[in-house]
């Protein structure tokens, strides 16, 4: 331990079993690195869907000074809604396909880094989003984005098991699947009242997308608004230039996207279409998206 930073935090790491072995050997490692600066660690395993919640909502403040997710960004967001009600920040050890949320933090990949920061750093607020279907009125929280169309329906159809074996060629697949059997759709919704519509609608709290892609610049975790981005046209070819672009970094420059700022955001139509929250299926519409009444602690770099 280090004496100028203090008592290091005592730590719930909550990780994936199935992730594999390469991944454990890693998490192994980050753990060796924690107990060498002098964190205690409680290592919980998730068993079923929504468990890594469940373990983040039981964790005892006067026993637990900090939780830990060792897994992608469906196992955060799990933590995330675990932790709504809890005073406990929120560390993370990236294991997941895409890592969307540790790139918007700008996490080292060094693990003696990343032990570091778990073990010591300050925490720093963000505003999660959430979101309700309406008529259930049971919240979801979302760091990242919330999704309908296009990408939605990507997410619907993956292949967890190939994505558990090839990772980001998972997605490809489901890609190319949703081209091959592409129906134009028009989603339509409301950003604090003002009507609004297109081919696919996401509201982000994050600028990055799907890794290291920009989809809104503006989006940022410490500010208490949505960004809502319109994809306007609908088709194959259209859906082919929206990916194009942003895999070129040029999205932005689309005439037919358009990036609407607000607090408050209703998703209407079509109902019962899916809405994603980080990456997993999680509701469908209609929905109402709007930002959390309390902010998350995270441990991160400064911003």
């Amino acid at each position: 331990m280090d004496k100028k930073e203090g008592r290091a935090r005592r730590l719930l790491v909550i990780y994936n079993p199935t992730a594999g072995s390469r991944k454990r050997r890693k998490l192994d490692r980050f753990l060796s690195h924690l107990r060498a600066l002098g964190s205690t660690v409680e290592l919980r395993a998730t068993e079923a869907p929504h468990h890594a919640e469940a373990l983040a909502r039981a964790a005892d403040p006067a026993k637990i000074d900090a939780v830990v997710v060792a897994g992608g960004d469906g196992t955060i967001n799990e933590a995330v809604n675990g932790l709504a009600a809890s005073p406990l920040p929120l560390a993370l050890l990236p294991l997941g396909t895409a890592n969307v949320l540790a790139n918007e933090l700008g996490l080292p990949r060094r693990l003696a880094a990343l032990a570091r920061l778990a073990a010591f750093a300050p925490a720093r607020p963000v505003w999660p989003g959430e979101a309700v279907a309406e008529g259930d009125g049971r919240g979801r929280r979302f760091l990242i984005m919330a999704g309908t169309g296009f990408d939605a329906d990507v997410v619907e159809h993956l292949d967890l098991a190939l994505k558990r074996r090839t990772g980001r060629l998972a997605y490809v697949a489901s890609i190319f699947g949703r081209l091959r059997d592409y129906r134009p759709c028009c989603y339509r919704g409301e950003v604090d009242g003002a009507p609004v519509e297109g081919a696919s609608l996401i509201a982000a709290k994050a600028h990055f997308y799907g890794g290291r892609f920009v989809l809104a610049p503006a989006a940022r975790l410490e500010e208490p608004a949505l960004q809502l981005v319109v994809f306007a046209e609908a088709g194959r070819r259209a859906a082919l230039g929206y990916l194009a672009a942003m895999s070129l970094g040029v999205l932005q420059r689309c005439r037919s996207l358009s990036i609407l700022p607000g607090r408050t955001v209703r998703l209407t139509e079509p109902a019962g279409a899916p809405v994603q929250l980080d990456g997993d299926i999680q509701l469908r519409l209609p929905a109402r998206l709007g930002i959390a009444a309390t902010p998350l602690l995270l441990v991160a770099p400064p911003a």
